[in-house]
Parts: C-alpha cells; sequence; structure tokens
C-alpha cells in the first residue's frame, strides 16, 4: 500500500500565488479527479507535485510513504514511484521508446527481461501501432499516438501513483476509452494510485473515480463521489465559485524537458 499526501500545499510562480492550501490524500488502487476551471491551478498541482522548474512552494508538505517528495529532484520523484502523464507530451528525437524505458527500469532497480515482449503486449492492449515502437521517442506522432505512447510507459512503469494532466486532452473516442480503460485496469492490477487532473467528466465513464475534488482559484472547494461530476455537468462551475478564476501565471523560464535533465 502506498499514499501521496499532500498537506496545506500553497505555491507561487512569477511572484504570484497559485495554490492556496491544497489538502489530497491519494492511495494505492483509488482514483481521486480534480475538476476546475481554467486558471484554478489544476496543472501547477500537478507541475509543483513533480518538481517541475519554476514554481515556489510556500508552505505545506507533499509525501509519498513518509518520504520528504518536495525535497527531491524530479527524477528522484520518479524513481521513488511518482509517474506524470504529460498533457503535452515532449518529443524526443533521436531517443527510441524502448531506450528510455530501459533506463528507466535500471534507475528504479527492474529487471529490463522479457521488455520487447512486454512493449508488443501493451501496444495491442492500447491499440498503439506496434511500428510506431521503433520511433523516436513522440517524433511525427499524432495527438492521439503520442497519449497512448504515454499510456503505454506509464504500464510498463508500474509507479505507484500517476498524475493525468489532462490524459483526455486532444483525444477521440476510441483513444479516450483505450487509454482511460488501461489507467483504470492499473488500479486493480498493479494497485495504481490515481490523481487525474481533467475538465470534463467524459474521462469519469471509463475511469471511475472514489472521489472528485472541485478546484477553484488554488483551492479545493469541494469534495465528494462521482455524483459531484454530475453536478458540475448539469450547474457549471458557477455552483463552486460564484465569479471567474484568475488566470494562470505561465513559470518564468523551464520546461517540461527540464523535468529529466540531471543536476
Amino acid at each position: 500500500m502506498s499514499t501521496l499526501e499532500i498537506r496545506n500545499l500553497s505555491a507561487a510562480v512569477g511572484g504570484k500565488q497559485i495554490l492556496n492550501g491544497i489538502d489530497l490524500t491519494v492511495s494505492s488502487g483509488e482514483v481521486h479527479v480534480v475538476m476546475g476551471p481554467n486558471g484554478a491551478g489544476k496543472s501547477t498541482l500537478s507541475a509543483v507535485v513533480m518538481g517541475k522548474p519554476g514554481y515556489e512552494v510556500l508552505e505545506g508538505t507533499v509525501t509519498l510513504d513518509g518520504v520528504d517528495v518536495l525535497a527531491l529532484p524530479a527524477w528522484q520523484r520518479a524513481q521513488a514511484g511518482l509517474h506524470l502523464v504529460m498533457q503535452y507530451p515532449t518529443e524526443v528525437p533521436g531517443v527510441l521508446l524502448a531506450a528510455v524505458l530501459v533506463q528507466a527500469l535500471v534507475a528504479r532497480g527492474a529487471s529490463t527481461d522479457g521488455l520487447d515482449a512486454r512493449l508488443a503486449t501493451e501496444s495491442t492492449r492500447i491499440g498503439f501501432d506496434a511500428g510506431l515502437l521503433h520511433r523516436a521517442l513522440n517524433v511525427d506522432l499524432s495527438g492521439g499516438e503520442k497519449k497512448r505512447n504515454e499510456t503505454l510507459q506509464l504500464a510498463v512503469l508500474e509507479p505507484k501513483i500517476a498524475i493525468l494532466d489532462e490524459l483526455d486532452s486532444g483525444l477521440d473516442i476510441d483513444a479516450l476509452r483505450d487509454c482511460a480503460r488501461r489507467v483504470e485496469d492499473a488500479t486493480n492490477e498493479t494497485g495504481l494510485g490515481v490523481l487525474a487532473i481533467t475538465h470534463y467528466n467524459r474521462l469519469l465513464a471509463e475511469l471511475r473515480p472514489d472521489r472528485v475534488h472541485i478546484l477553484v482559484k488554488g483551492r479545493i472547494v469541494a469534495s465528494g463521489g462521482p455524483e459531484l461530476a454530475d453536478v458540475l455537468e448539469r450547474d457549471g462551475y458557477a455552483a463552486f465559485s460564484g465569479d471567474e478564476p484568475e488566470p494562470e501565471v505561465p513559470p518564468r523560464g523551464g520546461s517540461l524537458e527540464d523535468l529529466f535533465r540531471l543536476p
């Protein structure tokens, strides 16, 4: 059993505070969904937990099985069992998917035996063209192919907790179903804990949440069961906020590639 605990987390970017005291606990086998309007702080939450450069933690703690996550660089957070499925997967010219996974598994002390067979099995399972396994990572892939690729990596690496930053963004119905079902299966097969960030409840048809949290202006203003998403679909965010949230400020410098840059 693994547990990600976020306590009173406040964070800023570009000198502007975005998160204002977030409390969340995600344990093995659970699916927690964070929903909110643009600028609410959803992507900031994922960036801070994963250690993206440019964000300042003002207060609070993030622990994974009692380990202080905020004290670790991004690559050590991944080694510890955190995994980010990116909203906009990064293209890495000249580096094959298999090579990335070999290095990631070795860094975790996991075996790479049978990796080719595992990749073939997982690509079939999520409808990912096996021919794309031999391309440079995400290069010349469509949006749907990139998300399938991200999901395949998640399945092979078997992290403890996965953060899905808008997995449904840019996906057609078939790709969304395939990716969401594979993540849902992982919660049962390997005990994966999931923190899913999304705007829409269409993701929830396949990735069934245990808890739904509404994030507005950097605060969780409501939490409940899956029925909370139905209320949101019917009434919109006005039922929870009453006014429009301020836009997020993009970080000064840094990129998703910086997550994986060694010191």
